[in-house]
């Protein structure tokens, strides 16, 4: 191994020579990570001008993307949303496949049935009454699930930074991993499952009636409905309905507290689902345990982009680079 550094250390034509001609069985995982390593340096050595372009071709990209998506975003929102969406459920498929990850493969199969049998639930007409209760009880635990996952993953991460996974005698890179797994799962699945409920919520809430994405509602709501659902608000012992706590906003209109808190946070709206005030979330969430979850829902929005669009973006560089003749 004394040979491998010095030949890392010396380089030149005959210290390449030398690293082609290791032999890579008869070394530890942490001596063929050396060797790999020296190999990359002796392959990029002399290429610094090259490099400096492909990193001005990498940031000019970067903001250019930025700029466009931002216009798309505000001019087309419905398409921008869609595709992105898209591309958050299909993108992580294509690396699954590719790298064998099949425990991920397999959640990801229930969790698009089982949100594809929903989906298809919230978009049909009539709207039956159970519906969206449905839809939101089913985005709601997945949200929970993320969140607890996701807080777990962060833990086990920050446990092996600081050295405590020796207490339980588990190495640091099989700590690490599984950090980053759960990290990476919650991660994931929030982002997803709050794309897919904001749809859901959109295409419930039009065809109720209470709620249109632009201009007036086509029906009238009365005090003693919740435009979220559509169902009675307070319900006598001879009608049909649901019981439960309602909550007032700000606007006076009054819903099912599980209805808006669902409007609120599963399906990332923050105005009166009926006349469109804006919603004081601080209000609604006044216990000091509930707030994370409004901060978690801003997390995952900033990284949609990361997720659905960075690969985009990286492959654009690459085909850049290639074109180019860079490498």
């Amino acid at each position: 191994m004394a040979a491998v550094v010095e030949v890392e250390v010396g380089g030149g034509a005959a210290a390449d020579r030398e690293l082609d001609e290791v032999d890579m069985s008869d070394l530890s995982p942490e001596e063929q990570w050396r060797v790999e390593h020296a190999r990359m340096h002796a392959k990029h050595r002399g290429h610094e001008a090259m490099h400096a372009e492909m990193v001005l071709i990498l940031i000019a990209t970067l903001v250019v993307a930025q700029l466009l998506l931002v216009q798309w975003k505000q001019r087309h929102p419905r398409s921008y949303n869609m595709v992105t969406l898209f591309q958050m459920w299909v993108v992580p498929l294509y690396f699954t496949v590719k790298l064998h990850w099949w425990r991920f493969l397999v959640i990801w199969i229930f969790f698009s049935a089982v949100t594809a049998f929903v989906t298809f639930r919230a978009t049909r007409k009539p709207l039956v009454q159970t519906t969206p209760r449905l839809v939101y009880k089913w985005f709601l635990l997945i949200y929970k699930i993320s969140y607890a996952t996701g807080i777990v993953g962060y833990m086990a991460v920050m446990f092996t930074l600081f050295g405590l996974n020796l207490l339980f005698k588990i190495k640091p890179e099989d700590a690490m991993d599984f950090g980053i797994s759960l990290l990476f799962y919650g991660l994931y699945y929030g982002v997803l499952e709050r794309d897919f409920a904001e749809m859901c919520a959109d295409y419930m809430a039009s065809t109720i009636g209470f709620y249109s994405e632009s201009g007036m509602p086509t029906k009238h709501l009365s005090d003693s409905v919740c435009a979220v659902c559509g169902q009675q608000i307070f319900v006598d012992v001879s009608e049909e309905g649901i019981i439960e706590n309602t909550y007032r906003l700000s606007c006076n209109h009054v819903f099912h507290e599980f209805c808006i808190r669902g409007w609120c946070i599963v399906g990332k709206k923050q105005t009166c689902p009926y006349c469109k005030e804006k919603v004081d979330l601080k209000r609604m969430f006044s216990n000091p345990w509930e707030r994370p979850h409004v901060m978690y829902g801003q997390l995952l929005d900033w990284l949609r982009y990361l997720v659905a669009w960075q690969p985009v973006i990286i492959g654009l560089v690459q085909g850049i680079n290639y074109i180019l003749g860079l490498e």
